[in-house]
């Protein structure tokens, strides 16, 4: 089974998009919801962050490169 990345919601605020989105990392067999943040380029929130995200680097490296795809970025 792969890696899932489901954007449920979003909305921008000025330079800021937020971005509220449910991640399925297959080799946790596990789901996340979390909100992320664009603040320009800039992509914030633990979900993505290398030291604090609850995700297996491969599926949080699948997870940016989806949304900066997604997003434009």
């Amino acid at each position: 089974m792969d890696n899932r990345v489901m954007i449920i919601d979003f909305t921008e605020q000025g330079t800021s998009v937020y971005v509220k989105l449910e991640v399925y990392d297959a080799e946790q067999d596990a789901a996340f919801t979390e909100e992320v943040r664009f603040l320009g380029d800039m992509l914030y929130g633990d979900l993505l962050h290398a030291g604090r995200s609850p995700l297996t680097d491969s599926c949080r490296e699948e997870t940016v490169d989806y949304l900066r795809n997604y997003f434009g970025s």
